[in-house]
């Protein structure tokens, strides 16, 4: 039998069902998932998805920030009139300049050797009593005439630390070169010196030999220091790229001690020349001994080199020289 008063509650009861059962407008605006899951449930899911997210990210890129040192391109390092002419020095000009054409780099630095007229290196500046000879010519080694001058690339010397005299080392002694102030102390004009940031001067002090960029051999204390190293790491500089004059000696220091100061290090092989082809070759195989902490020997070709330019590649040597003619 029907009863309006049964009828009634029953639509009372299913009004309140759908009240209670339907989401509100702000429910709905949640999204379907959210209004049908537990809030509880919803937010560890979608934690969890937050987290598998930033799981498969990729590690960022090694930040890179490159300088290029430009080491000693002077006149008396390169031929045809250098007292300390190197080689075919000249002649890694083109390679050196397209390098500092790169827009890779974050500082550009030309070193200088930069020499008193008293410096120690200078055999005019020893006698053979006072110098040692490192060949076994009797014209040298047997009897010296009295008060005649050491020879230069032949004797060598000891030098001591002035702070220290504990500390000290042997030098080879070389031709007079690279005096402050003069032609064959400057950079030589086919180097494009309007790229380069910064030129710093070395060896300046009359006491002690600098064949490094950034400081002499001597650690307790030091005695001469370019600002180098401060230079770098003020510019947030993570990796250092070597060329210039002369590989197997101010190359490769500066490159060593560049290492040292916590960069990752590259030598450009072209982009360089040695004294000595042997002792050239005796220093790249310490250099590739620290191969795996930091500083590479690198062919113009390779990757090192590459990355420096748009599109990861160099311009190969035969472009190079189009653009030298």
């Amino acid at each position: 039998m029907f009863s309006p008063k049964l009828d009634m509650v029953a639509m009372d009861n299913h009004a309140a069902c759908i009240n209670r059962c339907s989401p509100s407008p702000e429910e709905r605006s949640m999204g379907l998932l959210e209004w049908l899951l537990p809030k509880s449930i919803f937010n560890v899911s979608q934690a969890a998805l937050l987290d598998n997210e930033r799981v498969a990210q990729p590690e960022p890129e090694p930040e890179f920030r490159p300088a290029l040192l430009v080491v000693d391109m002077q006149e008396d390092f390169c031929p045809p009139n250098g007292s300390l002419a190197v080689t075919d020095g000249r002649s890694i000009t083109p390679l050196i300049n397209t390098l500092l054409s790169s827009p890779s780099f974050v500082l550009r630095v030309a070193t200088k050797d930069w020499h008193p007229p008293n410096h120690i290196s200078f055999a005019s500046n020893h006698d053979h009593t006072s110098s040692t000879s490192s060949t076994s010519s009797s014209a040298v080694t047997c009897c010296p005439e009295p008060n005649t001058k050491a020879v230069p690339f032949v004797s060598t010397t000891t030098v001591t630390n002035p702070h220290n005299p504990s500390e000290s080392y042997t030098t080879r002694l070389w031709p007079i070169h690279c005096v402050a102030g003069t032609p064959g102390a400057s950079l030589i004009p086919e180097l494009d010196i309007s790229k380069i940031d910064k030129v710093l001067e070395k060896g300046t002090d009359p006491r002690v030999e600098m064949y490094s960029a950034f400081y002499d051999p001597f650690t307790s204390p030091r005695v001469s220091d370019s600002g180098l190293a401060d230079l770098l790491k003020g510019a947030n500089v993570t990796h250092v790229y070597v060329v210039g004059l002369a590989a197997d000696y101010c190359v490769w220091s500066t490159a060593m001690d560049a290492h040292r100061e916590g960069f990752e290090t590259v030598v450009v092989e072209e982009a360089t020349k040695p004294v000595d082809e042997e002792g050239w070759r005796k220093c790249k195989e310490a250099l590739e001994k620290e191969a795996g902490k930091g500083v590479k020997v690198v062919r113009w070709e390779g990757e090192e080199v590459g990355r420096l330019f748009p599109g990861g590649v160099a311009p190969s040597g035969e472009e190079v020289e189009e653009e030298k003619v």
